[in-house]
């Protein structure tokens, strides 16, 4: 038997925390029993700087619950950052870990699938979403766009998967020698190249509380991965550079032409325009370039993607249960 661990970010989560342990109790007891995972498998909650009774949530839970186990982050890094600390905290707990947001709208009959693909030899094993229906219009539409955008940018991804996935500890130790400071762990996770297989995932309704993860987030989220993972924009800023200087080319015969023949009229609305059009690419191409060089200039600086303030261990240890 294999010792599981889950690990879910948690930003202002207080309102589903108990809802969720519940559920992902339920679910262990029943592995545990059927032999699928062992009895110290865990759930491991990472607080990123929640600013609500989230953490106060999670130590009662650590007390109470002998699988909940918590990370404290010393402020909020962001889902990508909590996410990463989570794992390799709990690597070193468990021999695979799973990945889940904590309001668990991910199937949670997909973990049962994860391990017994783990256990065929498979060190990741991704969750993509065969159906949307019960989010929101909005979100399940912004999210296939959100997809389809990447694809079209060049990112290589898992299509309709996001951050439930199961990983090895080899998957693991290998995501850890990517030394990268803008995280973006659905282009990162499939270029370790490991043995991997892919679970049916059928998104729920939200039990309780509302989403925190904005389109705002999610837009933002779509630019960390393009311009992480793919050079194409500056490739189409150059490609739209050449039409421009053929449309140039063409606006010039035609102005050579009107002269030639005297039907050329003084006019301010079309030099007016081609300044406005022309301005607004050049500062578009500043701002795209300007993103991948500020990127560059956070990888340079190499600073601590996350600082831990504490972390709660399993209360067997301590002797409780």
């Amino acid at each position: 038997m294999i010792r599981l661990a889950t690990v879910s970010p948690c930003y202002n989560e207080e309102d589903v925390l108990r809802h969720s342990t519940e559920r992902l109790t339920t679910l262990f007891d029943r592995m545990v029993a059927e032999g699928l995972i062992s009895a110290d498998s865990m759930i491991v909650f990472v607080n990123d700087g929640s600013r609500d009774r989230t953490w106060d949530i999670i130590k009662e839970l650590n007390s109470e619950n002998p699988y909940v186990r918590g990370i404290n982050l010393t402020r909020n890094v962001g889902h990508q950052n909590a996410l990463m600390a989570g794992m390799m905290t709990a690597k070193e707990w468990a021999d695979a870990i799973i990945t889940i947001d904590a309001d668990l709208q991910d199937d949670l009959e997909c973990i049962p699938q994860m391990v017994s693909h783990f256990t065929e030899g498979n060190d990741i094993v991704y969750g993509v979403k065969v159906s949307r229906k019960a989010d929101p219009f909005v979100k399940r539409m912004s999210a296939m766009a959100f997809y389809k955008l990447q694809h079209s940018m060049g990112v290589e991804s898992i299509y309709n998967h996001a951050d439930f996935r199961l990983m090895s500890r080899r998957a693991l130790d290998m995501l850890a020698d990517f030394d990268e400071r803008n995280l973006y762990l659905r282009g990162m996770i499939p270029m370790i190249g490991l043995p991997s297989t892919t679970v049916d995932d059928v998104i729920s309704e939200r039990q309780a509380g509302k989403s925190k993860y904005t389109l705002n987030k999610m837009m933002g989220l779509a630019l960390d991965g393009i311009t992480s993972f793919s050079t194409r924009p500056m490739q189409v800023i150059y490609y739209i550079g050449i039409i421009f200087l053929l449309i140039a080319c063409g606006i010039a015969v035609y102005v050579t032409y009107s002269l030639i023949v005297g039907t050329a009229v003084p006019g301010w609305a079309s030099l007016i325009l081609s300044m406005w059009l022309v301005g607004g690419f050049i500062l578009v191409s500043l701002g795209i370039t300007g993103t991948y060089i500020g990127k560059i200039y956070k990888e340079v600086k190499h600073r601590p993607l996350y600082h831990i303030q504490e972390i709660l261990g399993s209360n067997k240890d301590k002797g409780d249960k």
